[in-house]
């Protein structure tokens, strides 16, 4: 064998091995990242619920669609803290779409498991996940499959990992010492951040910011599935780690990012209608029963296959 071929068999298998050998350190940092973030939940669901796909377990493999509760966090030191955002997921990847929607953090409803009507973000701070989970099922009369909660930290981080949002910014506004102006605009992390939280100044209050926050979300997801860069990985993982949890297992999340992303292809918002009223001095954000219903209805009809 001629001696240049000889080097060229040992170039290609050198770099074959170092191909393979990086592959598996990644395969291997993401499922630790994955084990890491995992917390699972009770899987206590509340009598109430009338879905007809009840709680049951989602098949990922077969695609089956399903609804997640994304928690964003604003967590304190020596305070559980509360659930500063609220949103909802209803995934049917046969429909290739979702449907996105906020739980105003005001909303008036039963705590589940701590036996009063308060404001819905605080079941966080009575019961955690668990408590916050078993909360909006009660509310919407619909399952919640998965859970995902956010320290608002991370969000901002991570957003900068993915190369910031842009969105469309209906009218400009100060907000912690920066300016948005009105129209297209791209954000980092940090003013990604501010974008989702500001409310008094806008005309339309939480309302205004809940669409703020579906589309900051909403582009952090788009970027996330086009996310390719392998520089930036680890320190996505890293991120993850840190400031993720979730009870999706590796597997399932293997399968949502491999075979459920292709299949997504519109990301619809819905508004959940109500109206403020103070209660001895204090606001809250009331949803009628027939508005309860119809978003059952919507999360009802997206789940049929």
């Amino acid at each position: 064998m001629k001696k240049w071929m000889k080097i060229s068999i040992w170039v290609v298998s050198i770099f074959v091995i170092a191909v393979f050998g990086y592959a598996t350190y990644l395969y291997q940092s993401v499922k630790s990242t994955a084990d890491q973030i995992y917390e699972p939940r009770d899987p206590a669901k509340p009598v109430s619920i009338s879905d007809s796909r009840g709680g049951l377990p989602v098949d990922i493999n077969s695609k089956e669609p399903f609804n997640a509760l994304i928690l964003g966090v604003d967590e304190r030191p020596n305070d559980p803290g509360r659930s500063d955002t609220m949103i909802v997921l209803s995934v049917n990847p046969g429909k290739k779409q979702v449907l996105m929607f906020n739980i105003p953090r005001d909303t008036r409803t039963e705590i589940v498991g701590h036996n009063t009507e308060d404001k819905i973000n605080h079941a966080y701070a009575f019961g955690g996940v668990d408590m916050s989970v078993k909360t909006v099922e009660q509310f919407l009369d619909a399952p919640i499959h998965y859970y995902m909660k956010v320290d608002m930290e991370g969000f901002a981080k991570i957003i900068d990992l993915v190369g910031g949002v842009d969105v469309n910014n209906p009218f400009a506004f100060d907000y912690d010492g920066r300016r948005y102006e009105q129209g297209n605009i791209h954000l980092d992390g940090v003013a990604a951040l501010g974008f989702s939280r500001m409310r008094y100044d806008d005309p339309q209050g939480d309302l205004g910011r809940n669409g703020r926050q579906r589309e900051v979300l909403k582009q952090m997801m788009k970027n996330t599935m086009q996310f390719s860069s392998v520089l930036n990985l680890q320190n996505m993982l890293d991120e993850l780690g840190t400031h993720v949890r979730t009870d999706l297992t590796f597997d399932e999340m293997k399968e949502l990012i491999l075979d459920y992303r292709s299949d997504l292809e519109h990301i619809d918002t819905v508004e959940i209608k109500g109206k403020g009223e103070k209660i001895n001095g204090i606001y809250y954000y009331i949803v009628e029963q027939q508005e309860r219903d119809r978003i059952h209805g919507i999360i009802r009809e997206n789940l049929q296959k």
